[in-house]
């Protein structure tokens, strides 16, 4: 069972949310917040795999509230709920660990999608939305903290094989692992395996967090 936290101010969503959530043999919602702050506070209590967050809220937003999930060790996942597909806080929201972002006006079967893919550590339905939104705010990077000038990256990076950073560049082009598999000449399963070592040596949770690392480390150039 995929265990959910839904957080958002409107009540009425959340009911929305927790009916068609709730319906599914594999999701149960083990709780509910209106605000960042009172999601911190019920995540110290219930264990959760996902976290539904919406962006904008009151007492604390969606993107402080997920800054500080994510910095907590072994914390859920969270899909970023969003009203608009340019919205500087959804971007900000990835760049604070989320794992993806869906629309709140989207079809139930996209949503589910979602959370399905997030729960399974992938980064959004579909790799390729990852690049799209990258590359849609890529420009926000120059005015970012440069990464190249943080030791810990670049220790980081230097961790990865010849092999496992090429995986990283596709990743980052937005492949999926057959895609990849195709393009290198291996096994979906040997894919799999390079994918997860470099989530562990570049120290991030999922496909989109290796993808903002590549961005940011410049290893993907945004012009």
């Amino acid at each position: 069972m995929i265990r959910l936290v839904i957080v958002d101010d409107q009540e009425l969503i959340r009911a929305g949310f927790r009916m068609v959530l709730s319906a599914q043999h594999d999701m149960e919602v083990v709780g509910e917040a209106g605000d960042g702050a009172e999601a911190l506070r019920l995540l110290r209590q219930v264990e959760a795999d996902v976290v539904v967050m919406d962006i904008r809220m009151p007492v604390m937003d969606g993107v402080a509230a997920t800054e500080a999930l994510c910095a907590r060790p072994g914390g859920p996942r969270v899909l970023i709920l969003t009203t608009f597909d340019t919205d500087d806080d959804a971007f900000a929201a990835l760049q604070a660990g989320a794992s993806g972002f869906q629309l709140k006006n989207a079809p139930p079967a996209d949503l589910l999608a979602a959370i399905r893919a997030v729960a399974d550590g992938e980064a959004m339905v579909a790799p390729r939305a990852t690049r799209s939104l990258l590359d849609r705010f890529a420009g926000k990077f120059v005015t970012a903290p440069p990464v190249v000038d943080d030791p810990d990256a670049m220790r980081r990076l230097a961790s990865l094989t010849e092999r496992e950073r090429q995986v990283l560049l596709l990743v980052a082009e937005g492949l999926s692992n057959a895609e990849i598999g195709e393009r290198l000449i291996v096994a979906e399963t040997t894919v799999k395996t390079h994918v997860g070592r470099v989530l562990t040596k570049l120290e991030v949770r999922d496909r989109v967090q290796a993808v903002v690392f590549a961005y940011q480390i410049g290893l993907v150039r945004t012009d």
